[in-house]
C-alpha cells in the first residue's frame, strides 16, 4: 500500500518537494519515513551533496528503509530511528522537515513540535501533509487533522503557518517557519 505504484498520481510528490524548495546540497527530514516512499524522490532533490534523514519510530521499519536505500544506491538517505515524543534531530540540523500523513499519529503533538523546530537550521521550515476530512483515502475520519487546527498548533508552538495550494485530490499541505 505505501508503495503503491498509483500513489504517485495521487501523492504527487513532485509538487511536494517543489512546495518544500529543496535544493541541491540541503539536509531534509522525512519524519514518519515508513517504507521510503518520499526517499529516492527527496534524494534526487538534494544530490550528493545532500543529506535525507529517513526517520521512524519503527525498528523494522529503519532495518527496511536501511536495506532499501542500499538496495536503490541512495547513499545520502540515513534511516534514523526515533522515539514517538522525540524525532532525534540534531539541534539545527536540517533545512526542511516533512511529514506526510503522519502528525495526526504523534501523541504529544504539543510537545513534539518544539523539537522539530529545534532542528531547523536559519530558515527552515515544516511541511505537513494530511489527509482532507472527506478524503475517500487515509485513516479513519476521527483521526483527520482539519487544515485549521493544524495550523493553530503550529501557531500555538510559535510558527507560522500556510496553507499551500497544490493540487493534491486527497490531501492538503501547511508549510510552518519560524
Amino acid at each position: 500500500m505505501f508503495d503503491d505504484p498509483a500513489r504517485e498520481a495521487w501523492q504527487k510528490p513532485a509538487e511536494i518537494i517543489a512546495a518544500m524548495r529543496v535544493s541541491p546540497g540541503m539536509t531534509v527530514a522525512d519524519v514518519g519515513a515508513g517504507t521510503g516512499y518520499f526517499e529516492p524522490y527527496l534524494s534526487r532533490a538534494v544530490g550528493p551533496g545532500g543529506v535525507v534523514f529517513a526517520v521512524d519510530v519503527e525498528p523494522d521499519m529503519v532495518r527496511y528503509l536501511r536495506e532499501r536505500a542500499s538496495q536503490e544506491k541512495l547513499d545520502n538517505v540515513r534511516p534514523l530511528l526515533a522515539d514517538a515524543d522525540d524525532p532525534k534531530l540534531a539541534a539545527h540540523g536540517v533545512d526542511r522537515v516533512l511529514l506526510v500523513d503522519t502528525w495526526h499519529h504523534i501523541p504529544g503533538r504539543d510537545a513534539y513540535l518544539p523539537k522539530l523546530r529545534a532542528a531547523l537550521k536559519q530558515g527552515g521550515t515544516i511541511t505537513f501533509v494530511e489527509f482532507t476530512l472527506d478524503s475517500p483515502q487515509g485513516p479513519p475520519r476521527e483521526h483527520r487533522i482539519t487544515p485549521e487546527v493544524l495550523a493553530a498548533e503550529v501557531r500555538q508552538a510559535g510558527l507560522s503557518a500556510e496553507r499551500v495550494e497544490i493540487t493534491l485530490p486527497y490531501q492538503y499541505v501547511v508549510v510552518a517557519r519560524p
